[in-house]
């Protein structure tokens, strides 16, 4: 079965999208630890884009990467991140601490992308601290 043009393009700007984001969050300061991390072998369509870590906050930070061709104020953030994707998120980093026996502080964030292939400046927002996780299931050391 051959895959439509369309296709192909949605892929290639899904992984400029992360390569932005890497960037973005490495100019941070975030030591990327894993991309494109598919944990659970029994079910391929639980990803994570990005696993870095951040020094700053001694936390491991799952990150979802969400490219748009463009930014409309009227629009609003995480509109893209549904209740399905975020269950599909939430089991996808669980099942990455168990395989790594990460016990730390862990949190998810978004960055969001917003331009083209080619765009010499690509706006970029990273949102912090998503809710993804109960409470009772977060290991995040505050302050």
């Amino acid at each position: 079965m051959r895959q439509s043009p369309d296709v192909n393009i949605g892929v290639e700007h899904g992984q400029w999208g992360e390569d932005v984001a890497v960037e973005a969050l490495r100019r941070k300061g975030y030591l990327i630890v894993d991309r494109n991390s598919r944990p659970c072998p029994w079910n391929r369509r639980l990803e994570i884009d990005i696993v870095a870590y951040d020094k700053e906050s001694d936390a491991m930070v799952f990150v979802e990467v969400k490219q748009h061709a463009r930014h409309d104020p009227a629009e609003s953030r995480l509109r893209s991140i549904d209740r399905k994707k975020l269950s599909n998120m939430r089991k996808a980093c669980n099942a990455w601490r168990r395989g790594k026996r990460w016990d730390g502080a862990y949190r998810f964030d978004v960055v969001e992308v917003f331009g083209l292939p080619g765009d010499r400046r690509p706006e970029v927002d990273h949102i912090e601290r998503v809710a993804l996780f109960c409470e009772r299931d977060r290991f995040v050391r505050w302050g």
